[in-house]
């Protein structure tokens, strides 16, 4: 093998490896990027819902219907960009990234479910079927206890990788 084919070896090889480390530096860099853009759309819809709930219980229907709404809305920003970003995960992408997206997601799916949950009942009860309605909002509320469990989860990923999370 020629010098000249030794050198034009190293050098493929050489891109090759730029590239996949510059890939996987992107990658991350995307995901602490966007981070703190779904963040605000979780605490967001956390809130709506809270409010959804309150404005509930004092049986202003259509406020807490726009509030449910509202939280749906922000949960399904988040799920949206959250999607995006497992649809580039590679090979590379470090497992706790992966882990805390997928977490973040299943977290989110059971907040969908509670905040449409939730929308079935203000319906019921607005329609003065309270039986109804509180069958509902039992399942809503199974559903927020579940979506804690995952948040829980999520929140001890961060704490114990300090320096992914930043």
């Amino acid at each position: 093998m020629s010098n000249y084919t030794k050198v034009i070896i190293f050098i493929v090889i050489l891109i090759i490896f730029s590239v996949s480390v510059i890939y996987f530096y992107n990658t991350e860099n995307s995901i602490n990027k966007v981070m703190p853009d779904i963040s605000d759309s979780i605490v967001s819809g956390d809130s709506d819902y809270n409010e959804a709930v309150d404005l509930l219980n004092d049986k202003n229907y259509d406020e807490s219907k726009n509030k449910a709404i509202s939280a749906s809305n922000n949960f399904n920003k988040s799920i949206s960009q959250l999607s995006g970003i497992k649809d580039n995960f590679t090979s590379n992408t470090n497992d706790v990234y992966k882990s805390y997206v997928n977490t973040l997601l299943e977290e989110l799916k059971l907040k969908m479910n509670a905040t449409g949950d939730l929308l079935e009942a203000i319906d019921y009860y607005k329609n003065y079927q309270n039986s109804t309605g509180n069958s509902y909002a039992s399942e809503a509320n199974e559903f927020m206890n579940d979506a804690l469990e995952f948040q829980n989860v999520r929140n001890g990923l961060v704490k114990d990788n300090p320096d992914l999370f930043k």
